[in-house]
């Protein structure tokens, strides 16, 4: 699908800001416009943006209930209650049960953790995990990534003398489960400074107040915030404030000294003596560690987060891969299934602003997957459903700026249980609500949804000359990191370049376009490359000019030599 182009000059106030900021950098535009894009409005600001510090971290006091969850959790580890260290099974949940647990064993032998499987105990808490555990004797439950929902689950292991820290970041309902104390910055009333924490972050906070609270160093807890940079790119929480720094120094620790389990993830997928970035996490770590939870069990994915054995970590981590590789031939299958259902469909589907999608026998653990991918190929906010333990369970994704959590909610009285964000919801439903559910969920959408919501859009950050992509420009540029949601890498546009002459196809059916170009600034020829863009290139190769929106990559050697124009957008004039 096309995408359109958009470009939204700066604001009057950013305006005003971006002036304060040339008078700083004003040897290397667009600097300045880039940082009032992003709220920094002095120079005092972009300094500490372009030099996160730890001491910039928050007091994790100010979120609600973490005086009550640090009084529980001090008054089970002095009374020598068994704790129960419990978590989702994705990246986010997986690494915040190992960052919680691992800091914890270094001061109390009465911790254990568990992490539920898709097929069996299903997403969250469940009433036999509850009977389990008070049959071995815990008294305490720390909930990771989920349980803000699990009201009806808390209130019956209350009754059998277990407490509950909550620590989550999703959407809760009007009631709140009975816990000992809640820990999710989301939370209506909440004025934490930073309400996007990933549940790994949600977690570490708690672990910060531990500490502070029992007069302990932070060197321990900082040296796992590998973990937490992990959670924050593969849950794609907003990359800002607090966020931006967590992942800042848990990229640094990645790429020094990481966690020994990690590092066999590294090792494995190919990555050791690399410089380790965030897209590396979301495209080659964080998939291996959820292919545990999506295959297999989650534990799995704890067991080698928290090895303390280099031989025993790498073991687990290939056998890890391994999962992966299933995941991916499960993925490509399951999508072409999908694909072919939609073209067969066609007809009566092209009118429809939502996609929902129903396969009993797709496999649980995939399905998130196939539906970021049929949203990414049509467009469309898209529930895919498979059969599980008595229900058709599913995933939800979104378009850009469209909340799919209402879409679902506003059908929950056909469900039997639904949890997310804005962008992506899990949820489960009995199989005869399966049409009703379908009808509501496309009656919702189609009632809300903006017909520019509907069609990709290219968000231009600023129009640039290859003139001024400098040393100086690429140096500060860099500063820019760590990218992700709320700090997009930046995006250019450049007009009327033209083909150096050296332009070619490239790829295995010549789909591609390797391309050297030039414009009207300078002799500075520029490399890149713009994927899948084939039918553009008999107007390039006619050396006609076109416009190009595209972002900048740099290979390890950093110079101007090294840049290349990642295309993401070619428009012919």
């Amino acid at each position: 699908m096309t995408s359109k182009w958009n470009y939204c000059p700066l604001t009057s106030d950013e305006q005003e800001a971006e002036s304060r900021l040339a008078q700083r950098y004003s040897g290397v535009p667009p600097i300045s416009e880039l940082l009032a894009e992003r709220g920094i409005s002095t120079v005092e600001e972009a300094e500490k943006f372009f030099h996160p510090s730890l001491r910039d971290l928050h007091d994790p006091f100010l979120m609600p209930d973490m005086d009550r969850a640090v009084a529980r959790l001090n008054r089970a580890m002095g009374s020598k209650e068994k704790i129960m260290v419990y978590g989702d099974y994705d990246v986010d949940g997986t690494t915040a049960v190992a960052l919680v647990y691992k800091y914890l064993r270094n001061y109390y032998s009465s911790i254990d953790y568990y992490i539920p499987t898709r097929t069996e105990d299903g997403y969250g808490i469940s009433r036999s995990t509850i009977d389990m555990a008070a049959e071995s004797g815990v008294s305490l439950f720390i909930i990771l990534d989920c349980g803000i929902k699990a009201t009806d689950e808390v209130a019956y292991a209350r009754e059998l003398g277990i407490d509950f820290i909550i620590c989550d970041h999703h959407v809760a309902d009007e009631v709140l489960p009975p816990a000992a104390a809640i820990l999710n910055p989301k939370l209506e009333g909440s004025t934490y400074p930073c309400p996007h924490l990933s549940g790994c972050g949600v977690g570490f906070k708690l672990m910060q107040a531990f500490a502070i609270s029992n007069g302990l160093g932070m060197a321990d807890l900082e040296g796992m915030l590998d973990l937490v940079a992990v959670s924050i790119a593969a849950d794609i929480v907003p990359m800002v404030g607090e966020n931006r720094i967590l992942t800042y120094f848990g990229l640094k620790r990645l790429n020094s000294n990481p966690n020994m389990g990690l590092r066999a993830i590294i090792r494995t997928c190919g990555l050791s003596g690399k410089e380790i970035t965030i897209s590396d996490v979301i495209f080659k770590i964080g998939p291996r560690i959820n292919a545990s939870g999506r295959m297999q069990s989650g534990k799995e994915a704890v067991d080698l987060l928290v090895s303390r054995d280099a031989a025993d970590a790498l073991a687990k981590a290939k056998e890890i891969d391994r999962y992966n590789q299933d995941r991916k031939e499960l993925d490509k299958q399951i999508t072409e299934e999908a694909n072919a259902f939609i073209e067969e469909h066609a007809a009566s589907l092209a009118d429809k602003k939502a996609i929902v999608i129903y396969n009993k026998n797709w496999h649980k653990g995939i399905i998130g997957i196939v539906a970021s991918r049929l949203t990414e190929l049509y467009y469309k906010p898209t529930v895919v459903l498979t059969y599980a333990g008595g229900l058709a369970t599913g995933s939800s994704r979104s378009v850009q700026g469209f909340d799919v959590y209402g879409a679902v909610d506003s059908a929950r009285d056909l469900l039997e249980n639904f949890g997310g964000h804005t962008y992506a919801v899990g949820l489960s439903l009995k199989e005869e609500n399966i049409p009703e559910f379908t009808r509501r969920f496309e009656e919702y959408v189609t009632a809300n949804i903006r017909h520019d919501q509907l069609r990709p859009t290219l968000d231009i950050d600023a129009y640039l000359t290859f003139s001024e992509i400098t040393t100086d420009f690429l140096h500060l540029l860099r500063r820019f990191n760590p990218f992700g949601p709320g700090n997009a890498k930046p995006v250019f546009c450049t007009r009327a370049v033209k083909d150096f002459g050296t332009s070619k196809l490239v790829g295995k059916q010549n789909e591609h376009i390797k391309l050297e170009i030039v414009d009207d600034t300078s002799g500075k020829v520029m490399n890149g490359i713009a994927f899948n863009a084939a039918k553009d290139f008999p107007h390039i190769h006619a050396g006609k000019p076109f416009d190009i929106v595209y972002t900048i990559e740099e290979n390890k050697r950093k110079s101007l030599q090294s840049v290349q124009l990642m295309v993401k957008g070619i428009s012919c004039r």
